[in-house]
C-alpha cells in the first residue's frame, strides 16, 4: 500500500485526482481489518442497524453449518457484503419501483415509510440480508411470511387501477428492479464484475425471486433488458419520487462522518438509472454527481469492499459455515452458481 501525495491545496479538482488514485489503491487490496477500537464502534452500528426493533434480533452465525439459499462462493455473497453499494442499489431499485403507479401506491399506502422511514429501511435491509446470507430454514420461513403479508395488500392506484402485491407482474418488476439496482451499483462503484459473473448473479437472483412468487424474474442481462423495454410505457413521473429522495436525504442512515456522504450516495443511485428512465422521472442536473463527488463515492465504495466488519451478516454467515472471516474479501475470490 502506498501513500497518496497531493501537490496543491484541497479543492474539487485536486480532490477528484486524489480519490481516483485512492480507488486504484483500494481495489488492489485484499481483506482489511480496522483497528480494534474503530472495529468495535462499527460493529455496534451494524448490530443496531440489523435490529429494527426490540426483540427482532437475527443471529447469522447460527445454526452452525446450515447453508444459505445461495452458496457462499456465489457472486451474490460478494455483492451484498458492500454496505455502500447495497444502499445505493437499494435506492435505485425503489426509484424504479415508484415509477410504476401500482407498485408506487401499494408501497406508499401500505408501508410506514413516510411516518417511520428509518425503521422501514432497517426492516427492508434485514430482509435482504436474511435472503442472501441467512440459514436456509430461516430464510425460507421469512420469505413465506412476506408472501402471506403481501396477500393482504390490495387496492386501487391513484389512477384507479386495481393492484395486488402478489400480482405476478408486479412481483416480477420489484424483483427485477432490486436485481438491477444491487448489481449495477456494485459494478459502477464497488468492483467491476466479468460479464459472465453478471449473468451468474442474475441467475442466482432468479432462483431467489421464484421463492417470492416472481416467476418471470429475468435470469440474464438480455432478459433484464427485455423487462425494462416492456415496462417503458408503464413508468411515469410522480411527486412521490421526490418526496422519497427528500426523506432519504434527511434520515440518519449512516453514522457521522459517513452521513456527509449520504446526499452523494443518493445522487449516485440516480446516476445508474437507465437514461430514459431518469429523463422520464425528470431527475435532472440537481441529482447529478460532480466529478469530485463521483470520485469520492467510488473511493468510499471501493474501500468498503475490503473492510472486514466482524458483526456483518457476510462475516457472521461465513463463520456459521466454518469459513474464515475474510473469505469474501480475498482479492481473487470468484463467484459460482446457486446451489439447490
Amino acid at each position: 500500500m502506498h501513500a497518496v501525495s497531493v501537490s496543491r491545496g484541497p479543492g474539487p479538482r485536486n480532490f477528484a485526482t486524489m480519490s481516483v488514485q485512492s480507488v486504484t489503491m483500494f481495489r488492489s487490496w485484499g481483506a482489511v481489518s480496522l483497528p480494534r477500537p474503530l472495529s468495535r464502534h462499527v460493529d455496534g452500528l451494524v448490530l443496531a442497524f440489523l435490529r429494527p426493533e426490540a426483540g427482532r434480533e437475527f443471529d447469522f452465525s447460527q445454526p452452525a453449518g446450515e447453508p444459505a439459499l445461495i452458496a457462499a462462493d456465489s457472486v451474490s455473497w460478494r455483492v451484498f457484503k458492500n454496505p455502500i453499494t447495497v444502499f445505493i442499489g437499494g435506492v435505485t431499485a425503489v426509484l424504479l419501483e415508484l415509477a410504476e403507479p401500482r407498485v408506487r401506491d401499494a408501497v406508499w399506502q401500505y408501508s410506514n415509510f413516510r411516518t417511520d422511514p428509518l425503521i422501514r429501511l432497517k426492516r427492508t435491509g434485514l430482509a435482504a440480508m436474511i435472503t442472501i446470507y441467512g440459514p436456509r430454514s430461516k430464510a425460507e420461513a421469512m420469505i413465506a411470511g412476506v408472501v402471506r403479508m403481501h396477500a393482504r395488500v390490495r387496492g386501487r392506484s391513484s389512477d384507479g387501477e386495481p393492484y395486488a402485491a402478489n400480482d405476478p407482474d408486479l412481483l416480477d418488476w420489484v424483483q427485477t428492479t432490486t436485481n438491477f439496482g444491487f448489481l449495477r451499483a456494485y459494478q459502477a462503484y464497488g468492483r467491476a464484475l466479468a460479464p459472465d459473473e453478471g449473468e451468474v448473479y442474475l441467475g442466482e437472483a432468479r432462483r431467489v425471486g421464484l421463492l417470492y412468487g416472481a416467476v418471470g424474474t429475468p435470469g440474464s442481462q438480455a432478459g433484464l433488458d427485455a423487462v425494462f423495454e416492456r415496462m417503458r410505457s408503464r413508468l411515469v413521473r410522480s411527486s412521490i419520487t421526490f418526496e422519497f429522495l427528500d426523506i432519504m436525504g434527511r434520515i440518519p442512515v449512516f453514522p457521522s462522518p459517513g452521513r456527509t456522504l449520504q446526499p452523494m450516495f443518493l445522487k449516485a443511485a440516480v446516476e445508474i438509472l437507465p437514461g430514459w428512465v431518469r429523463d422520464r422521472l425528470e431527475l435532472g442536473a440537481r441529482y447529478s454527481l460532480r466529478p469530485w463527488e463521483r470520485a469520492l463515492v467510488r473511493s468510499a465504495a471501493a474501500a468498503s469492499d475490503h473492510i472486514v466488519i466482524p458483526s456483518s451478516p457476510a462475516v457472521q454467515s461465513c463463520r456459521r459455515l466454518g469459513l474464515p472471516a475474510d473469505y469474501l474479501y480475498r482479492r481473487n475470490q470468484t463467484g459460482s452458481t446457486v446451489r439447490g
